[in-house]
């Protein structure tokens, strides 16, 4: 006999309680763990398209291992330094743009950038926070990323986890299926894969879309000459995984850059505008329909919600975990819905009244 509603409520509540309180306290001991689980996760479907090609699950998982390292090589030696670079100027240019922008506006608008304006400070004021603020952030991540412990983390734990995990994929999940409770095991298996192919369109698809996007908008932007070209398309790309964040504060970084590294040279300012117009129009005709999706259920809204609360409760990684987790609580709470409404409850005596009429 199945166990009472109450009891199982008690034990899937304990079972959340637990699984807070292990982001809470270990966020950063399961960080490698996490992110190579979702390392394989993002790559399982190559892995079954190859093995579907006649290669066994071992050699499908370390001709992806070693593709990725490829890449990952190439990225470390000829990008990654660039980009950190520009960043790091980018942080530290931050006052003369606002100074160029104070300059700008007095001559076209000299009211407004009177000595004693709330205006003029503010400008100051925030391209020293910028300078003190983001120069500060961006040389404690640089140092820590590159720091003993994150480089054994990042450069041995994290593709060792992702190689066992991506290898054994398959078996955990038939493992996880065998331990579910009988009386529930079709319902648990249909709302799980609910919740896969809500992840698959949106982490694989909108994972895929941003680097496409992110090689576009770098590419482009330093073909046009953009000074900080590398770091805005980088920027654009990564923010896409938010919809429509990407391309708002990447257009508005990378236009206005450009109005003062452009201005009086027309063509140069239109074509980055160009860029990002042609951007939006690939993304929302050609990429996101084809790799995500029309029907995710995952609202913008409720994307934003859960980054910033799983992100603020337990950092890094809560942000890794905050759209699996939203993506399981939409998923639930569509089927709650559903099933209020085909109880009692919901339709009451006018329903059982129309059927027996019937």
């Amino acid at each position: 006999m199945a166990l009472p509603v109450r009891d199982q409520m008690k034990y899937w509540g304990i079972s959340s309680v637990i699984f807070c309180v292990a982001l809470w306290y270990l966020g950063d001991v399961i960080l490698p763990f996490v992110l190579g689980g979702a390392i394989a996760y993002f790559l399982d479907p190559v892995a079954d398209r190859l093995e579907a090609m006649g290669f066994s699950r071992a050699i499908s998982t370390t001709i992806i291992t070693l593709v990725a390292l490829l890449i990952f090589v190439i990225l470390a030696l000829l990008v990654i330094p660039v980009m950190i670079e520009q960043a790091v100027s980018l942080f530290n240019i931050a006052p003369k743009l606002f100074a160029d922008l104070q300059s700008f506006l007095t001559e076209r608008f000299p009211s407004l950038m009177d000595e004693n304006s709330t205006l003029r400070h503010s400008l100051l004021a925030v391209g020293d926070k910028v300078q003190e603020r983001g120069g500060e952030l961006l040389q404690t991540v640089v140092s820590s990323a590159w720091s003993v412990i994150n480089i054994v983390m990042l450069l041995i734990i994290v593709p060792v986890v992702a190689f066992y995990l991506l290898y054994d994929w398959d078996r955990m999940i038939a493992a996880v299926d065998d331990m579910l409770p009988r009386d529930h095991a079709p319902v648990v298996r249909r709302l799980a894969g609910q919740i896969d192919a809500t992840l698959a369109s949106f982490i694989r698809g909108m994972g895929t879309v941003c680097m496409i996007l992110g090689a576009y908008y770098a590419i482009a932007l330093m073909i046009v000459g953009l000074q900080f070209g590398l770091i805005v398309g980088v920027i654009a790309g990564l923010l896409t995984f938010i919809p429509y964040l990407g391309a708002i504060l990447g257009g508005v970084l990378a236009i206005g850059l450009g109005l003062f590294q452009f201005w009086g040279e027309w063509f140069s300012l239109i074509a980055v505008i160009v860029i990002f117009v042609i951007g939006q129009v690939i993304e929302g005709n050609v990429l996101t329909p084809n790799l995500v999706g029309k029907s995710v259920g995952l609202h913008p809204v409720w994307l934003i919600f859960a980054l910033s609360v799983f992100g603020t409760l337990f950092g890094f990684v809560g942000m890794l975990v905050a759209v699996p987790v939203a993506a399981a609580i939409g998923v639930l709470a569509r089927f709650f819905a559903q099933t209020y409404k085909d109880s009692r409850l919901y339709t009451g005596m006018a329903a059982q009244q129309e059927a027996d009429d019937a």
